[in-house]
């Protein structure tokens, strides 16, 4: 019982940091410069899932945070916007809010059916325990 809380446990936490990268990438969605404040527009993320079978522990899931490389940033002629280019036109990065939207959507209920699965996995248990007492 305890290895299917802790498969159930990495798909919260793996969930979770998917929300977390959404609302980074909704919160960006304007960002011109980098950290050190140079023009460069925010690169958009995103989190890949793997079965983590290889632990000696019990399977999960595994979660990586990648950026978004391929994707040219999107371009708005602003040439008053101090990060304009020469022709005028300013790089913003490449988030599309439907699509992060519609992630944020799935990751919520995938999340909401991990929930689900601990509190029956939980009863499973309490009835377990009820029948050998």
């Amino acid at each position: 019982m305890f290895r299917t809380i802790d498969i159930i446990t990495s798909g919260l936490v793996a969930q979770r940091q998917r929300l977390n990268t959404i609302a980074e990438n909704v919160a960006n969605q304007q960002t011109t410069r980098d950290a050190e404040g140079n023009v460069s527009p925010f690169q958009r993320r995103f989190v890949t899932f793997a079965a983590d079978s290889d632990s000696t522990e019990a399977a999960g899931v595994k979660f990586e945070v990648e950026k978004d490389d391929e994707t040219p940033p999107r371009l708005v002629y602003e040439p008053g916007h101090p990060d304009a280019n020469a022709e005028g036109y300013v790089a913003y990065p490449a988030i599309n809010m439907v699509t992060e939207f519609v992630n944020a959507m799935e990751a919520s209920r995938a999340y909401e059916a991990n929930v689900v699965s601990f509190s029956t996995t939980q009863k499973i248990g309490e009835m377990a325990l009820r029948i050998l007492s």
